[in-house]
Order: structure tokens, then C-alpha cells, then sequence
């Protein structure tokens, strides 16, 4: 007898949609990664040149100074590549044909992970992809991201009960636009902590609800985000004992054998973050805050706690694009922030028809994070939102948050009408494609100028490869063509649910 229902059959019809959002995505993401020059996401000087040397000392790569142990001379497009562009979105990235005049010249810095200011892992794992091509390299090292966060994605997906899988998609579809989705395909390790947030929180719960084989294959993927996020950011580790912790919440069986023997699994993963957390100094910035732009010390501490209580929500907007990417000087249209965080919010409030103590605990501790874990950095730095905190920070948390909200927790299930389907899905993919020709425009010919048709007024953009407009186009149909197929598919499964209920239904009405 066959057991596989059409409830708990597996979401995609045979391997074509698994096959083609995949590659879908990898072309949306890939027209991200050619969006922008080297040097575009935020700290690049200190993270290239980290990354530079992320294989220790190789002649025209790294190189040791004479007399100074904690600086290192690498290129000059590695280090100043942002130098000529950055804070004026109204300057193009064609500056950087001169500027630095010499880019091959090997330069003198401190800007670098040499005294183990970060985790060292997003270092290590980048640093083989360097070559005599800065720009090549960039854009060899934001494509493998991508092909990392796919392939992690597509494993976790074909790991998780069938049940689990529309969270994951739901989850990652309103949670990254458009900042995560930048962050991805860029050589920023905060990328590294948005894939560790939306996948240790996920393959956890599943390793508590499966067996065997699939169960090892979650541990394993749960082991890998947490080395991931981790291994990038100090805070990623953080936020890693969290998404243990919730996943571990929203199992609980008090009763169950099996429950206590996997904690062990689960407490284990839990170790290995505190110690990758504890390998690294930038968790001291947990205690100290940071000292760029602290308030007059006759700011008292009351006034400073409540000031930034009231304006947190500020960052978790800058998510959705209310802050600009990269350096913080590429402004999104309003139509992107709006569209995408109403995405967020509707999903998230969906969820909520879904409910029981642990989802509703885990909700709290996850949401209260949000507003705890910037609103203390602040205090600590005795600044206001606005300064030293950025909405990258905390985006790992939003996206566990997104997340939590849609997990199904008993009756009455998640569920969306076509319409509602097709409203999020339109709202999703213009928030992509505005922000993705927002983003090229500032680096094409700067953000002044107000042409449509990106192959206008080209000051910069890659020697090879196709022009601008078609990388635009190409990116922005391929999302919605991944967008699409993944709303179909969770609308069928809808319905499939929703017939195998009415059929059970109706069976135990004829018994009676």
C-alpha cells in the first residue's frame, strides 16, 4: 500500500521545477553579482584585503611589511577600489580607471583581518579564488556565494519533511529582498550570516522531526550554517545559538525519548558556535559598542535607551531598503522598501493563524532580539540609530523571524488565495527589479541621472558580457520566473492538502 498522500507528497511534480528555480535563481542572482563593481559592498577595503591575504603571504598578492607585524601590502584596486566612489552615489564607478593609477602596485595597510579582528573562516574559503584579475576574482568569488547559498537551499529542501518546505521557500522569498539578495552575491561575509540564519534555524527543527538518513543530512547542513555564519561574523554565532535554540523550542517533546537523545546533537552545535564566537575579537564590541560617533557624555543613559527603543524600527526597515545598500549611499526608490517590507509583514501576519505555546515563546525570544541586540550595541557606543549600527546587522534575525511566523504549528494551516498568491509574487518582483536597476545606475553613471534605459549614459561597466539593459532584464525575468514557479507549487500543494482533508473527511462521516 502506498503511504505517500498528496498531503505529505513531495511539493515539486517530478525534478523539472526543482531543476529550473535553481538555475532560475543562479541567473537572477548572477545579473546581482555583475551589478556593481569591486568594491561596492560595505567595508570591501577591509574584507578584499582580508581576503587577499586569507592564504597567508604570496608575493604580489600579500606581503608582509618590514617592522610593522599587524599591516600587509596587497594591490591597489584591492585596497582603494571604493576609494574614488563611495559616499557620493552621484559618481560612477569609471573612476576607478585611474584612480588608483596604478592598480597592480602593491600598497601599504592596516585595514585587515590581521590581528583576528573576525572570524578568519569566510577568509579562508574566498582566498583560493584570488588571481592576477582583481575585478575577475570579485566576480568569481560573489558567483561561488551564490552557488553556495543554491546548493544549500536545494539540499535543505530535498532533506526537510514535505511539510517544512513551503517555510523554507516562503521564508527566504520575503526575507531577502533586496538587501539579503545583495549581500548574497557580494564578497561581504555578512552574506554568509544571512545563509546561516535562514538555513540553522530550518535543518535543526527537521533533524528533531526525521529520521535516519535525512535526520544526518540536517545535522550535517545545521554543522555547516553554523560554521558559515560564524566563521564570517562573531554576531552570526550569536545568532546561531539562536536558531538552535528556537529549533530545538519548537521541538520540544517533554515525553519523547528520541526529543532528549537529539538535544545532544543540537547542544553540540550549540558548542561549536560559542567556540568559533570565542575565536575571534569582534565579540567585544558586544561589551564596548563601538567609539565612531559617540553622543556627549551628558546624554543620559535613560534617554539614550529610550531614544533608540523608539527608532529600531528604522533598521529593521533598512532590511527591505529604507537604508541604501553598498556604502549606504545607493538609495532605493520607495517602491522598494514599501512593496517588499509589506511583503514581510502580510506573510508574517498570515502566519499567525498558526499557533501553539512554543511557536508563540519562540516568536517573543526571536522579536525581542531584534529590538534588544542594536538597541544595547547603541547604548554601549552612547550613540543613536543611525550611526554604527546597520540594518545588515540584524538581518539574520529578520530573517529567522520571517521564518518562525510561517512555521505550521497545528490548525488551521497557512494559507493564501491565488489572489493573495499573485499579489505577493507582483509586489515581490518589482521590489527585485527596481532595486536591481537602482543598484546599476549608481555605479553606471551615477544615481543623478534619471534615464530608464540603462545603456544610457554608460560612464562604467564590464569590458565582456552582454550590456547593461539585457543583465537587467535577464535578472529581473528570471526572478519572477522563480517566483512564479515556486507560488504555483505551494498554491497546488494548497489545494492537494485541502482535498486530502475534505476526502478524510468524508470517509469518517461514511464509517459513522
Amino acid at each position: 500500500m502506498n503511504n505517500e498522500t498528496p498531503a505529505n507528497a513531495p511539493l515539486w511534480r517530478g525534478g523539472l521545477a526543482l531543476v529550473a528555480i535553481p538555475l532560475l535563481l543562479l541567473v537572477a542572482l548572477g545579473a546581482w553579482a555583475v551589478a556593481s563593481p569591486a568594491g561596492s559592498s560595505p567595508d570591501d577595503d577591509f574584507h578584499m584585503t582580508s581576503i587577499w591575504c586569507g592564504a597567508g603571504e604570496r608575493p604580489g598578492f600579500c606581503e608582509s611589511v618590514p617592522g610593522v607585524p599587524n599591516e600587509r601590502a596587497v594591490p591597489a584596486l584591492v585596497l582603494e577600489a571604493a576609494d574614488c566612489f563611495k559616499a557620493n552615489p552621484n559618481i560612477s564607478a569609471a573612476c576607478q580607471a585611474s584612480d588608483p593609477a596604478h592598480p597592480d602596485a602593491l600598497v601599504q595597510t592596516a585595514r585587515g583581518n590581521f590581528v583576528g579582528a573576525y572570524p578568519t573562516v569566510f577568509y579562508s574559503v574566498m582566498a583560493p579564488f584570488v588571481g592576477a584579475d582583481v575585478t575577475a576574482s570579485v566576480v568569481t568569488m560573489r558567483v561561488v556565494n551564490v552557488v553556495l547559498f543554491l546548493a544549500i537551499g536545494t539540499a535543505l529542501y530535498l532533506l526537510l519533511p514535505a511539510r517544512r518546505r513551503p517555510t523554507l521557500m516562503l521564508a527566504w522569498l520575503i526575507g531577502l529582498v533586496p538587501l539579503g539578495i545583495f549581500l548574497i552575491t557580494s564578497t561581504n561575509p555578512s552574506g554568509w550570516a544571512v545563509i546561516s540564519a535562514g538555513t540553522v534555524w530550518l535543518a535543526t527543527l527537521g533533524f528533531f522531526e526525521s529520521t535516519r538518513w535525512r535526520a544526518a543530512g540536517l545535522a550535517v547542513l545545521a554543522g555547516i550554517g553554523v560554521v558559515m555564519g560564524a566563521g564570517a561574523r562573531a554576531d552570526a554565532a550569536i545568532y546561531a545559538g539562536i536558531a538552535i535554540v528556537l529549533a530545538t523550542l519548537l521541538a520540544f517533546d517533554g515525553r519523547s525519548r528520541t526529543f532528549w537523545l537529539k538535544t545532544i546533537v543540537s547542544v553540540g552545535l550549540g558548542l561549536l558556535a560559542v567556540a568559533l564566537f570565542l575565536s575571534s575579537r569582534q565579540g567585544s564590541i558586544a561589551s564596548t559598542g563601538f567609539s565612531g560617533h559617540s553622543s556627549p557624555a551628558s546624554v543620559p543613559t535613560i534617554d539614550l535607551i529610550v531614544g533608540n527603543l523608539q527608532e529600531v524600527p528604522e533598521l529593521w526597515a533598512g532590511a527591505f531598503g529604507f537604508w541604501g545598500l553598498g556604502w549606504l549611499d545607493t538609495i532605493m526608490p520607495a517602491a522598494v522598501w514599501v512593496t517588499a517590507g509589506a511583503a514581510f509583514a502580510a506573510v508574517a501576519f498570515m502566519g499567525l493563524r498558526s499557533m501553539d505555546w512554543r511557536k508563540g515563546i519562540a516568536l517573543l525570544a526571536v522579536f525581542g532580539a531584534l529590538v534588544f541586540f542594536p538597541t544595547w550595541i547603541l547604548v554601549q557606543s552612547k550613540t543613536f540609530v543611525g550611526f554604527e549600527v546597520q540594518p545588515r546587522y540584524i538581518l539574520p534575525l529578520i530573517v529567522m523571524l520571517g521564518g518562525v511566523a510561517i512555521v505550521q504549528r497545528g490548525m488551521p494551516a497557512l494559507r493564501f488565495t491565488i489572489t493573495q498568491f499573485a499579489v505577493l509574487g507582483a509586489g515581490l518582483v518589482l521590489a527585485n527589479a527596481l532595486a536591481l536597476h537602482a543598484n546599476m545606475r549608481r555605479y553606471i553613471s551615477g544615481q543623478s541621472t534619471l534615464d530608464w534605459n540603462l545603456n544610457h549614459f554608460v560612464q562604467w561597466w564590464w569590458p565582456v558580457g552582454p550590456g547593461p539593459m539585457v543583465v537587467w532584464a535577464l535578472g529581473s525575468a528570471a526572478f519572477a520566473g522563480a517566483v512564479a514557479l515556486v507560488l504555483l507549487e505551494l498554491h497546488r500543494r494548497q489545494n492537494d492538502t485541502a482535498d486530502t482533508q475534505r476526502a478524510g473527511a468524508e470517509g469518517l462521516l461514511s464509517v459513522r
